[in-house]
């Protein structure tokens, strides 16, 4: 069954507590007040505590914690997302999923493809399960002549996949989203580079 994004003046009200920004550690302290305000939870409400850890040395304890529950996490999304322009990676305690635009949007118009709303509603689900997390949305593009128009294209193609999660259960408070065009390239900038640059990136952090 096709899935259609709603019109984009109904984006705000999806997007509402989100942050338009990078997932910095600062920006993640500032946010942390918020999100427990929407309900959220921190890491060390939703591990049974068979984790062990070091007695009364709480930054090892917590750092043991987010560890385990996030690799955890990582294996969850590895094991359910074994699909081509997919990949799952870990970055320090971090889990970031590399989303090739092919694979998830529409060839030749601005929207989520039938596919892309599948791997979008198992995310969701996984993400659900695990939700003391702080999760990034970031657009790119490949290398385009126009700027402004780059700048365009990966704020929709990240705003459009953060309105897909909230409408599948994510709560806005724990959502940054930031377009950044054609930064940062993981692939050369040829015919089939652009095809990888062109991408949504999710990063998934703990909240502690």
């Amino acid at each position: 069954m096709s899935y259609h994004s709603p019109e984009r003046t109904t984006w705000p009200n999806y997007l509402r507590g989100a942050s338009f920004t990078d997932m910095t550690e600062t920006s993640r302290v500032a946010k942390k007040p918020v999100l427990m305000g929407a309900g959220g939870r921190v890491i060390s409400q939703t591990v049974d505590g068979g984790t062990k850890s070091e007695y009364g040395d709480k930054v090892a304890n917590e750092n043991a914690l987010a560890l385990a529950y996030m690799s955890e996490l990582e294996y969850k999304l590895y094991d359910a997302l074994r699909k081509p322009g997919i990949s799952v990676q870990r970055a320090g305690t971090d889990v970031v999923i590399i989303l090739v635009r092919d694979a998830i949007m529409e060839l030749n118009v601005a929207d989520i493809s039938a596919d892309g709303a599948d791997t979008l509603k198992i995310i969701s689900k996984i993400l659900n399960k695990y939700d003391a997390t702080f999760i990034e949305i970031a657009g790119y593009t490949d290398a385009m002549r126009d700027k402004h128009a780059s700048a365009a294209l990966s704020n929709d193609m990240a705003s459009r996949t953060a309105v897909y999660l909230t409408q599948h259960g994510i709560i806005p408070q724990r959502l940054f989203i930031v377009g950044r065009g054609a930064a940062r390239p993981i692939a050369a900038q040829d015919d089939i580079g652009r095809l990888t640059n062109r991408r949504v990136e999710i990063r998934v952090a703990p909240v502690r």
